[in-house]
């Protein structure tokens, strides 16, 4: 899983952020994930990141691939996803440096955190 993330993010990391984008020409937070799940694992998951919310189930300690989540107050609904990779960093679409590693145990992420969901097995 931690080489399938780190593959996605080699791909995606000169991405912008941008809020409906689904392409390497700009993607939100959903959208990264989405491909990452229909790319990397052959999964089809939702396009919205409140949709992503009622997937799989929750858990207390995160593992590489699981999603996490963030009421950040920003974008349509308000909430923030990303995939969790190791040691509290995960990967998401950044609103102002695009595709990026950020850590759980910044401020920002701690203050905001909301929930980690399992979606494999």
């Amino acid at each position: 899983m931690i080489a399938k993330i780190d593959a996605h993010y080699k791909k995606w990391q000169k991405t912008p952020y941008r809020y409906g984008g689904t392409t390497l020409a700009g993607s939100d937070c959903s959208g990264l994930v989405m491909n990452f799940f229909k790319s990397k694992l052959s999964q089809t998951l939702p396009r919205s990141t409140a949709a992503q919310a009622q997937l799989g189930y929750k858990v207390t300690q995160p593992k590489a691939g699981d999603l996490v989540f963030f009421k950040t107050g920003r974008g349509g609904n308000g909430l923030h996803v990303g995939i969790y990779y190791a040691d509290g960093k995960f990967l998401h679409a950044s609103t102002s440096k695009g595709v990026i590693y950020s850590n759980l145990n910044e401020d920002y992420w701690k203050k905001h955190y909301w929930m980690t969901r399992r979606l494999t097995k």
